[in-house]
């Protein structure tokens, strides 16, 4: 029987794609899915029929001041939750509220506050989702926090480490989410668990948006969760015709990338960039986003520079790919079957950085050592030795056959 199912996401196109996918997945079995999401991304949206409603703050990727707030390694989780999403919680939930008019089932994001107390308030079904395994923090698998990222060297001493750890994450983080009990309070309802931890959980199914690969079930993970692999979504935009022509004109390049949001922070990202491929005599294309200063000058005729290019279609033809580790540019990067560099700014990068070099395909450089002779050295070593390159494309394999929206939308069904 078709349902109407509204999904809410917000954040960056790593965050937005995914429900895409799924949307798209749900609407292939004859139901209607609805995304409310930042008005910013209405056109992505409606450009694959389907419906969308402006639900939550609007943030400009071009706005440098905020996104260098955002993405910064030890304050950026707090400038997205205190000063982003939180003040603007009142003004998601009524927009969330218009927008879920007559839904079956709601599907939250976990940075969706509202769209749980939503659920709760009006007695629909509920699934909860996250991304990439660093939001179970798990005791057992203690992920890499940003503010400490060499805490993951302590891992080895077990839960009762973890345990601290993840208590010590939970107190700093109270006072950020306080206006969310008031408003549940306001609702009518139970206080609920820390919307950040156990209280981001719903209790009847929870989506784990993420290939197996990087994360097994704990312990102490929720009740009622489907891991069900990474949810793409290739959209209609092809390869710019120079692209394509210099890809066809000789070797594979290597490319660099920071996404939709680490490109607005970047840094000397891309000069150093230049330096390690004009040191290793490679061809590259580097994705610097509409920023003129992330455009180094002097370039020799090997290297391109591109605004933006779909990943799904120009990953796939590289030799390898140097990225910031995002959950969405990471599950494009494993797809393509191509060893990567990962250069891990804040929130899951890190934690995503240190599961992909466990799988044998990645090698992390953090952005304050980011320098032309140390990429150099990181990019030599991937494309020279063959157990990177035949771990990548194994593991491509496995993340292609995981069929993340199909075993979403199943479980979205049964619901």
């Amino acid at each position: 029987m078709p349902r109407r199912v509204v999904l809410t996401s917000w954040g960056s196109y790593g965050d937005v794609y995914p429900y895409v996918g799924l949307a798209k997945a749900l609407n292939a079995r004859g139901h209607r899915a609805l995304i409310a999401a930042p008005a910013y991304y209405r056109q992505t949206v409606e450009q694959e029929a389907i419906d969308f409603a402006p639900v939550g703050l609007n943030v400009d990727p071009a706005d440098r001041e905020t996104i260098a707030r955002v993405m910064h390694a030890s304050k950026g989780p707090e400038a997205v939750i205190r000063d982003l999403v939180v003040p603007a919680l009142r003004q998601t939930y009524e927009e969330l509220r218009r927008a879920a008019a007559g839904a079956d089932v709601i599907v939250s994001h976990p940075l969706t506050f509202a769209a749980p107390a939503l659920a709760e308030s009006q007695g629909l079904p509920w699934a909860s989702t996250l991304l990439a395994p660093l939001g179970f923090f798990s005791v057992t698998d203690l992920p890499v926090f940003p503010v400490a990222p060499w805490l993951v060297h302590l891992r080895a001493l077990g839960p009762r480490f973890g345990r601290i750890i993840v208590g010590l994450s939970r107190l700093a983080t109270r006072g950020w989410i306080e206006p969310v009990y008031r408003l549940r309070a306001e609702l009518g309802l139970p206080r609920g668990g820390h919307p950040l931890f156990e209280g981001q959980f719903s209790p009847v199914l929870h989506l784990a948006l993420f290939s197996r690969l990087l994360a097994s079930p704990q312990p102490d993970w929720p009740p009622h969760v489907k891991t069900t692999g990474f949810v793409f979504y290739n959209g209609p935009a092809a390869l710019d015709p120079a692209l394509e022509a210099f890809l066809d004109a000789g070797d594979p390049p290597v490319v660099f990338t920071l996404g939709s949001s680490a490109v607005g922070a970047a840094g000397r990202f891309y000069e150093e960039s230049v330096g390690a491929v004009r040191r290793l005599g490679v061809r590259a294309v580097l994705l610097t986003g509409a920023f003129a200063d992330n455009r180094p000058a002097g370039l020799s005729k090997d290297v391109m520079l591109v605004d933006r290019a779909p990943h799904q279609l120009l990953f796939p033809r590289a030799s390898a790919v140097v990225h910031q580790g995002g959950s969405g540019t990471t599950a494009q990067a494993l797809r393509s079957g191509h060893p990567m560099l990962v250069v891990p700014h804040a929130h899951d990068q890190p934690d995503n950085a240190f599961r992909v070099a466990n799988l044998g395909v990645a090698r992390t450089v953090f952005p304050r050592r980011y320098r032309a002779a140390r990429v150099a050295r990181e990019l030599e070593r991937l494309l020279g030795d063959a157990a990177y390159r035949e771990r990548s494309a194994s593991v491509a394999e496995l993340v292609k056959a995981e069929g993340g929206a199909d075993a979403a939308a199943d479980a979205i069904d049964r619901l």
